[in-house]
């Protein structure tokens, strides 16, 4: 037994069986961590004392006959733009470096009444704004695949603790793609909810219309119950939505048979490599095989999302980091880094007098249709399909100098993010020995039909 590359249910059941205690595997992670992340950097505080220390509570439980969760004795990590009470929260940037927030973030608790272990913090771009994981401030995580390659961002870390199988899982934020690049990148599965499934409140705020915090995991069963752990309505976060208690897993398994495909057509074009092309062409085939109804659709207005966002998120970008003034917050903003204050610039320039109307009015009006396009496509769709990255992952330095490459890798999923859809991606194949990622969008809050579609694309691409 691999016990690092377990899956959540699989620990469950290990620790329902007596194959190993909570406190046995925890100290596995434990020691997977110290052996490897000192070459992959994908840590940047751990709680290794405290993780045991709750491991041992979970054995308590156990051996005392407690019903527990689905997560009890899960080894977890989370990046750390995700506020931890006493455990430091930098957002990767040397302005917040060695704050130690005095509260969880909603979903910490959750995951902390679940009784899952968190082992620690993983790097990221700083305040989340990257696609390659070079902009953290203390370290750059590195491709566990291909150590020679970027993990991609802003959840690099994440991702790569995940790939390394130094977290069974791990959560982290995704405001234009930061979930699933990194993990389609790395190799592993990476999931956006929803816009207001899951509460943000304790999310070191990047862009607050498009932030969303969703699981890395192993794989779409993971998914589906860490998504379940940590979903619903938080007296804290208005933007989140009342809705009934969530269930994830329980149709995972059914057929997908008759479950309309629409392939959108834009994500087809130029800058898509083609072994990545192949890969995900070869993937849509297994959907047919499944008995899926496969049509292509357009969205029309995609070719402008990336415009749209690089509008939208600085603005956004601007006025939330306008608290780390060195005076509430944060040391002197001299501490940010080069891509934190060119986006606050960007941010303050579009939201300036004789400006905001010509282009930040116009990017919303832009928007809009964009998420037209995507109500208009499921009207005759349950899911759309697609890339998640346009490459595989590229050699780390190789897009640090050009700034328009490095923001193109997010080009296929920058749109969702602006629209509020959910998303996963899923690996789907292999070109230049990296691994390729595979896109399923959902309409809004039909995360279960989008979590049993990816499923059973999931279980055909292994057989």
């Amino acid at each position: 037994m691999k016990i690092n590359s377990l899956t959540i249910g699989e620990v469950g059941q290990g620790l329902v069986d007596k194959d190993f205690s909570a406190k046995e595997l925890t100290q596995n992670f434990i020691d997977q961590i110290k052996n490897k992340d000192e070459s992959i950097h994908s840590y940047l505080a751990t709680n290794f004392d405290i993780a045991l220390s709750a491991a041992a509570r979970v054995d308590t439980l156990i051996d005392n006959g407690e019903k527990l969760g689905k997560l009890a004795g899960v080894p977890a990590a989370i990046k750390d733009v995700i506020v931890t009470k006493d455990l430091t929260t930098t957002a990767s940037s040397k302005i917040l470096e060695n704050f130690i927030p005095p509260y969880n973030a909603t979903v910490v608790s959750k995951l902390e009444e679940e009784h899952a272990i968190i082992l620690g913090k993983n790097n990221s771009d700083e305040f989340a704004m990257g696609s390659s994981n070079e902009n953290s401030a203390y370290e750059k995580t590195v491709n566990p695949v291909d150590p020679t390659r970027v993990p991609g961002g802003s959840s690099g870390g994440s991702a790569a603790a995940v790939a390394a199988d130094m977290a069974v899982f791990s959560l982290a934020s995704d405001t234009g793609g930061s979930i699933r690049q990194p993990a389609a990148l790395c190799g592993v599965v990476g999931l956006k909810p929803t816009y207001g499934r899951v509460s943000r409140f304790g999310l070191i705020a990047m862009a607050s219309s498009l932030d969303q915090i969703g699981p890395i995991t192993h794989n779409v069963e993971d998914a589906a119950i860490v998504l379940e752990s940590i979903a619903g309505d938080d007296i804290y976060d208005d933007t989140t939505v009342a809705n009934k208690p969530a269930d994830f897993t329980t149709d995972l398994k059914k057929d997908i048979k008759g479950t309309k495909v629409g392939i959108v057509k834009e994500y087809f074009g130029e800058g898509l490599d083609e072994g990545s092309k192949k890969a995900v062409e070869d993937t849509i085939k297994k959907l047919e095989e499944l008995g899926c109804d496969i049509e292509e659709v357009n969205l029309p207005h995609s070719e402008y999302a990336l415009a749209v966002y690089y509008i939208v998120m600085p603005a956004e970008v601007s006025t939330n980091l306008a608290r780390f003034d060195g005076i509430r917050f944060g040391k002197s903003r001299d501490f940010f880094g080069d891509e934190v204050k060119k986006r606050i610039i960007l941010g303050t320039f579009v939201l300036s007098s004789g400006y905001q109307d010509k282009f930040f009015a116009k990017a919303n009006l832009a928007r809009q249709l964009i998420r037209d396009d995507f109500d208009m496509a499921f009207e005759k769709v349950d899911v759309l399909v697609g890339p998640t990255s346009p490459t595989v992952a590229w050699k780390i330095g190789e897009k640090v100098d050009d700034p328009l490459k490095m923001y193109l890798s997010d080009i296929y999923t920058v749109s969702v993010n602006l629209a509020g859809n959910p998303a996963i991606s899923i690996p789907c194949g292999i070109d230049q020995d990296m691994p390729v990622g595979f896109q399923i969008i959902g309409k809004h809050f039909e995360e279960a039909k989008l979590l049993q579609v990816a499923h059973n694309l999931e279980g055909a691409l292994k057989a």
